[in-house]
């Protein structure tokens, strides 16, 4: 949500805002927001040539223990020394840490996004002579190697080398120092160049060489920083931008480190950026900058920030899958180049033709404002491999209540009590399922959050019986900028507590936002993050009940007359300053609220709250939204990127506003819209408070059953989608995935980003064309076949099908040799639906095989980890479908049934029979012998037992 509301009512004393935020049209006014060369330090950083390195390692540093590497590298230049630190870690995973030997005061290193500290494997050395040391990895003969001048590691498997560090000679590391213009640092340099010239002395009469030396005592690297010759640059000790100051009071502490990925031509990730999923190389535009803002209505296919960052890059080739975590909070840029880039498919068609020896290779920089180098280099070899890795140390997306994989119903803003009751009605009236109803920040007394509009809201809990009553919930907004007034509760308890972000000055750091002048609580301290937790409980959030659950937005933190519409970066959290933790932020308000709607119910109930705003490790707490969208096809089409690059970095909970959220769609883009949405992992209808009213029964009986069946399609595959969050929450592998991640070794499936798979075993091929007519679908896999899951029409993969498409379709395919368990009869809520039957569809590969699974719990509570669960394995060969069960220890019953089974690419038989423990009956069937389908009805078995069915 953008500032034009506020600004609107705040009247004339702030049309200034009014014209910053606006611009004069509904678009993002790119001058609001910095370019590499208006950042002094990506400046700084991005004038460095290649080629040119300071560093070298002094391999008389080195100690190896059996759980670690550390050694010294000296920057020629300045002779200031770092330490490196090298970790072999449980998995396939290389840890590298750079940081100052002894700086002046320490620097920043993340916390809390790590689950654990990641547990080490022994390292090993394997050879060293006065050039560099080799070390082993252990797997699969991966070994590292430091080569010392300049310096320089690369991981090694074979005779290949995977990934080098440095190789271009980038790495730059902004030492802490003091300002030459203060009296403090003028007679701390006096005294120590006075102290170097009285130990050069003596040490060069007690050794004639040692002026050819490194210089003075390593133990005190401090003396031999020559300063003196380092040039000042603007922006290094005080940047403005606009009509703000950054103070930068610790002075420039940039780093940066450049990483070379031979044989890759395809980097995913680092997201979010409205762009395609297969990132593009920078060398004629801007680096990618990860720095979360509050961007109005963002533009598409450029690398500026947004909302939320995720350090995280994929890397991937028909041999291998890498990743790289860059464990750095504060802002960052990334730059990717490539020796392939710019080439037409003729041009390397040329090159292979004539023999072209040049290996394709990647090249990526990473360049942030300070902190320390802290780098997690995964190695695969699969996409499994490197999901699995990442979980292991960010952890993997948290296991929703199965309500919120329903649709949700949300504008800015439902009026009042009324109008929440006149929607909610609506959807009965026109058989639209919906689980949640959402309300913005009109609902509270003044943009004061846990409160309630007094007039328009005055009986929430009425209003939250009503849905309960029809198995319905509410989310409601609960922003983290507090309105400064002191007949506020929640303002005073903040301030009095100490608990407000600080300023430069040491005041409470204050600045514009919904509520007007507002205060930011400091999420980064624990003690304030349980006190926002505490909030959510029963007795302290009036008019609360269980079925209100928690929106955060706003939380990057959005500070409307505020540099880029954010927090000042010299803002204190206690000892730090903000530009250390900017990118934390809205991590935290994310986890203080989750964890306040879990213990408001004890640790039973599990939470459900959608975030803006978020960071590496955010998939712990929740959903996120890809922002403020507009009603442009353009729109509809990026966000199938946008979610495909959060899941690839963890986040599988990915969803955008349907619709768009500023402007009004048209009726076919809104209808093909909600037919996209359907098939993304969060299902959200979202509108500007400006836009007209666009309930899906609002343009004609026509549309609105298009958008019925699109809603209720999604229902039908709730089983299946709630199987993929459970995977997802024990592996971390994305629910919604690029072709390529499941079809590693076909080429075809690399850049692709306009269709996906959910899970294994459905390909969806959204139609997001005006006026399209057909789509063209690539099916993957040359040996595989795909099911038309409405027509049952099979086709051979490994081909691109051209689709006629109506109004009506949306183009979904089944892969063969899967089964997936639906339910058919669709009610008013997911809830409604608990005990009700399943259908099977099986379909079948070329083999005539197929397997599939089923998860059921109790679908809100965290009773799944006491084992209250069913987890089921569906097998078909040779004629035998069958049940097994895949948690044999697990304690929980359901009253559901199978009622139906259709099997996909089948053959008529003249028996089918059913085996359970109760005994052995032959059912009732039909052929369909042109599409291949046969249908066995009312089996009857419950699908928590064993049960087998044959076709003879």
């Amino acid at each position: 949500m953008c500032c034009w509301f506020f600004l609107r009512r705040m009247g004339p004393v702030l049309l200034l805002w009014l014209a910053v935020c606006l611009s004069g049209s509904w678009a993002v006014d790119k001058g609001n927001f910095k370019t590499c060369d208006q950042s002094a330090f990506c400046k700084r950083q991005r004038a460095m040539k290649p080629g040119e390195s300071p560093y070298r390692a002094l391999l008389e540093t080195m100690e190896l223990t059996n759980t670690r590497l550390t050694l010294q590298l000296i920057n020629d230049n300045n002779k200031v020394r770092l330490l490196l630190e090298l970790y072999r870690l449980q998995g396939n995973i290389t840890r590298v840490k750079i940081n100052e030997l002894k700086p002046l005061k320490p620097r920043y290193e993340v916390p809390d996004v790590l689950i654990r500290e990641p547990p080490t494997e022994p390292l090993s050395l394997l050879s060293q002579d006065e050039n560099g040391v080799v070390l082993s990895l252990g797997a699969e003969s991966q070994r590292v190697i430091v080569s010392a001048r300049p310096f320089r590691l690369d991981i090694v498997e074979g005779r290949d080398v995977l990934m080098s560090l440095n190789s271009r000679g980038l790495l730059s590391f902004e030492h802490l120092r003091m300002r030459k213009d203060t009296f403090s640092y003028k007679v701390t340099s006096t005294v120590a160049s006075v102290w170097d010239n009285i130990k050069r002395v003596f040490s060069s009469q007690a050794d004639p060489e040692a002026e050819n030396k490194e210089g003075t005592d390593p133990a005190n690297p401090a003396e031999t920083v020559k300063e003196e010759e380092e040039k000042v640059e603007d922006g290094m000790w005080e940047e403005t931008f606009k009509s703000h100051t950054d103070s930068k009071p610790s002075g420039p502490s940039a780093i940066s480190l450049d990483f070379s990925l031979p044989g890759v031509e395809h980097v995913y990730g680092i997201p979010e950026h409205a762009d395609t999923l297969k990132l593009k190389t920078t060398d004629s535009g801007d680096p990618y900058r990860l720095y979360n803002l509050d961007v109005f209505q963002y533009e598409l296919y450029n690398p500026m920030a947004l909302y939320g960052a995720v350090p995280v890059m994929l890397a991937h080739n028909t041999q291998r899958t890498m990743g790289i975590f860059w464990l750095n909070a504060a802002e960052t840029w990334v730059d990717i180049s490539s020796n392939t880039a710019g080439k037409t498919v003729f041009g390397k068609m040329l090159d292979y033709v004539q023999g072209s020896s040049e290996t394709p290779q990647t090249d990526v920089r990473w360049i942030s404002e300070s902190g320390i180098i802290d780098v997690f280099l995964m190695l695969g070899p699969t996409p499994r491999d490197v999901f699995s890795q990442y979980a292991s140390l960010t952890g993997t997306q948290a296991f929703p209540p199965l309500a919120s994989l329903g649709y949700h119903q949300c504008r800015w803003n439902y009026n009042d009590q009324e109008d929440v009751r006149s929607v909610d009605a609506g959807f009965d009236e026109h058989d639209i399922p919906y689980d949640f109803i959402w309300l913005d920040i009109e609902h509270t007394d003044g943009k004061r959050y846990f409160t309630w509009d007094p007039h328009k809201f005055a009986s929430p809990k009425e209003m939250l019986q009503g849905l309960l009553d029809k198995k319905r919930k509410m989310v409601a907004i609960v922003d983290p900028h507090i309105k400064v007034d002191t007949n506020y509760k929640i303002h005073n308890e903040i301030r009095s507590r100490g608990f407000y972000v600080k300023n430069k000055d040491g005041g409470d750091y204050e600045g514009w936002c919904w509520p007007g002048n507002a205060g930011y609580p400091d999420f980064t301290r624990p003690d304030m993050r349980a006190w926002w937790a505490s909030q959510f409980g029963y007795d302290q959030y009036e008019g609360a009940m269980e079925n209100l659950y928690t929106w955060n937005d706003m939380n990057e933190p959005s500070v409307f007359n505020g540099p880029e519409v954010t927090m000042h970066k010299d803002a204190m959290h206690e000892s730090w300053e903000h530009r250390e933790v900017h990118n934390l932020y809205g991590l935290y308000v994310h986890r203080a609220t989750a964890e306040g709607l879990t213990e408001r119910s004890g640790g039973v109930e599990r939470p459900f709250v959608l975030t803006r705003a978020f960071f590496a490790g955010s998939q712990r707490y929740g959903a996120v939204w890809t922002g403020d969208n507009a009603a442009e096809w353009d729109h509809l089409k990026i966000s199938i990127p946008m979610c495909l690059s959060l899941g690839l970095v963890g986040i599988s909970f990915c969803g955008a506003d349907v619709g768009g959220f500023f402007k009004s769609p048209s009726t076919e883009l809104l209808v093909r819209w909600y037919q996209t949405g359907a098939y993304q992992p969060f299902f959200r209808a979202h509108a500007h408070l400006d836009t007209p009213r666009r309930e899906p029964w609002l343009f004609g009986p026509e549309n609105t059953a298009l958008m019925r069946e699109a809603i209720r399609q999604r229902y039908t595959f709730l089983p299946y989608w709630y199987q993929l969050f459970y995977l997802a929450y024990h592996t971390g592998e994305p629910v919604m995935r690029p072709l390529w991640v499941e079809y590693p070794q076909d080429p075809a499936t690399f850049a692709l980003d306009d269709e996906y798979l959910l899970g294994r075993d459905l390909l969806v091929h959204p139609v997001t064309e005006e006026g399209a007519r057909g789509v063209t679908a690539y099916l993957p896999g040359k040996h595989e076949v795909w099911f038309d899951i409405h027509t049952f029409q099979k086709h051979n993969g490994g081909q691109n099908l051209y689709i006629p498409v109506t109004m009506s379709s949306i183009p979904v395919f089944q892969r063969g040799g899967s089964i997936i368990p639906r339910k058919l009869r669709v009610r008013r809520s997911s809830t409604c639906m608990e005990h009700d039957p399943y259908t099977l569809y099986v379909a079948l590969d070329n083999q005539r095989t197929a397997e599939g699974e089923l998860y059921i719990d109790d679908g809100h509570t965290f009773n799944y980890e006491k084992k209250e669960l069913i987890h089921r394995k569906f097998s078909f060969a040779n004629g035998v479908l069958s049940s097994v069960d895949l948690e044999p220890n697990a304690q929980f019953t359901t009253k559901s049934w199978v009622e139906r089974i259709i099997i996909l690419g089948a053959s008529k038989p003249s028996m089918v029979t059913l085996k359970t423990a109760d005994g052995e009956n032959q059912l009732e069937f039909d052929f369909d012998a042109s599409m291949s389908v046969l249908t066995i009805r009312k089996p009857g078995m419950n699908v928590g037992a064993d049960w087998t069915v044959t076709l003879q």
